[in-house]
């Protein structure tokens, strides 16, 4: 695994030869070696993005490649920083709170309420959160970020779990995802939390919480 937990807030990353890390652009806090880090321009303009009003992960989503050979602390913000290591598997991240992974991932982004059609995107634009996802698919590590602390909480087929959407972080496993609204929409005027917002996810596998509804 390429990152090592220092505390709450630090991971260390070790960059070696042939290989490379992509980080969230600013989340360099110091390093060690020859270390080189060039700014990622994949991605075009405008697209789903500019229509919704919500940045997409790959499109206009600041990313450092990370090359060389030495070690690079990353951390950002202040915030909680949790390590998720992957065997095979496809994790969805909240594309605000990616902060590093290996470029052994294959990257994507995926619309985190498409299982919920129409409405469900109406529904992501009003909480502003829980829409646009990046998703790292294979074998390696990834940093991700959230306010206060993460909790797992495991989904089985018989107990779906429902997330405020500002407070959800990630997910992986043979999920599937709903957003919906628990209110009526003269309810909701004001409103942009799992009051009146829920992300569904049921299936099997595990999504990971933070402790505040907090936006990064």
């Amino acid at each position: 695994m390429a990152f090592r937990e220092i505390n709450s807030k630090m991971v260390q990353a070790t960059v070696a030869p042939g290989q490379r890390l992509f980080s969230q652009r600013g989340a360099m806090l110091a390093y060690q070696g020859d270390v080189s880090f060039t700014p990622n321009m994949r991605g075009g303009q405008g697209g789903v993005a500019s229509m919704i009003g919500r940045r997409v992960a790959n499109e206009d989503t600041p990313l450092m490649t990370v090359e060389g050979s030495g070690t690079v602390l990353f951390g950002h913000g202040g915030h909680h920083v949790q390590v998720i290591g992957l065997s095979g598997d496809t994790l969805y991240v909240e594309a605000d709170r990616l902060l590093a992974f290996e470029g052994t991932l294959e990257q994507s982004t995926v619309f985190l309420g498409s299982q919920g059609g129409v409405m469900g995107m109406v529904r992501g634009q009003v909480s502003g959160q829980g829409l646009f996802t990046t998703t790292l698919r294979g074998h390696g590590s990834v940093a991700v970020m959230a306010h206060g602390g993460v909790f797992e909480i495991p989904i089985t087929p018989q107990r779906p779990v429902r997330v405020d959407p500002q407070a959800y972080v990630a997910h992986y496993g043979d999920v599937r995802n709903k957003l919906s609204t628990a209110l009526g929409w003269r309810d909701m005027v004001g409103r942009g939390s799992g009051e009146a917002f829920q992300l569904e996810l049921s299936g099997s596998g595990t999504v990971f919480v933070q402790a505040s509804e907090e936006k990064l």
